[in-house]
């Protein structure tokens, strides 16, 4: 059964791998050589993992970014009209919104760093910079789209849907460095929202149920989890999108995972 699971997500992370190869010719030979030369083939490992407990969590939350930070689940949220910086009850499952993005706006992802928390927005162009309260201290323009940011605690991370995570400067958003992410040697498209545990920074990749964990130094998925029997465990939740959402807790190691819509929100161990 583990193999074939295995073979399954493989092929799907393998697939998104040459959409990821497939854009404009140029540009995918030029990304391909330069993952030939610099990275060594890499096999990631397919992980194992427990579900340690269940959580309620609103089906009307549209899920870009997921944090747990001091005890407290954090949450951005998309769409627009719907998009938002709120806290999550664990118990409950109800929403405390902290901070609303303009009707016009498409919130992403979502991170602590230091004294504030930022939230980017999708085709927007910039990223909305709180204090811990909810009150909205600047606005910060970056190119591209905007899809998960996470932080090592001096720098941000940032995706934008493609095989590339940029770090980039916590006040002007310049970038810094730009990490070519790969799956077993060809480059990883897709990449969503991130989270960073223990040096390493975990992804969801759009359209799969996978996270993966990517060495920052190289870009290089060094494992993987294959989570769609999470989806057997949501009851009554036709809305239900795709997997996305994920927040470390430093204490215990365990993650929490959800999806867009999902009405569950699910702690998880995970066994390598």
């Amino acid at each position: 059964m583990i193999g074939l699971k295995r073979m399954n997500i493989l092929a799907l992370l393998v697939a998104v791998a040459l959409v990821a190869c497939g854009g404009t010719k140029s540009k995918s030979r030029d990304a391909r050589a330069e993952v030939d030369s610099q990275v060594k083939t890499q096999h990631a490992v397919l992980y194992d993992y427990r579900v340690v407990k269940e959580y309620p969590h609103s089906a009307k939350s549209y899920t870009q970014g997921l944090e747990y930070k001091d005890g407290v689940m954090w949450e951005g949220t998309g769409q627009e009209g719907r998009s938002h910086l709120q806290r999550i009850d664990m118990h409950s499952g109800k929403v405390d919104i902290v901070a609303s993005l303009p009707d016009d706006e498409f919130g992403e992802g979502i991170t602590h760093f230091r004294d504030r928390i930022y939230q980017l927005t999708w085709l927007s162009h910039r990223a909305h910079v709180y204090d811990t309260s909810g009150k909205e201290i600047k606005t910060i323009a970056y190119r591209g789209e905007g899809w998960g940011i996470t932080t090592d605690g001096s720098n941000l991370y940032l995706s934008d849907g493609t095989s590339t995570i940029r770090r980039v400067d916590p006040e002007t958003f310049d970038t810094l460095e730009s990490i070519c992410v790969t799956f077993d040697g060809a480059p990883l498209d897709l990449i969503n929202e991130l989270e960073w545990a223990d040096g390493h920074i975990w992804a969801n990749i759009y359209l799969t149920d996978a996270i993966v964990e990517i060495d920052p130094k190289t870009g290089v998925v060094v494992g993987y989890v294959d989570l769609p029997d999470l989806r057997l465990r949501l009851k009554d939740n036709p809305e239900a999108e795709a997997c996305n959402g994920v927040a470390y807790d430093a204490a215990t190691g365990h993650f929490y995972v959800t999806g867009k819509q999902w009405n569950r929100l699910f702690e998880i161990e995970i066994i390598k």
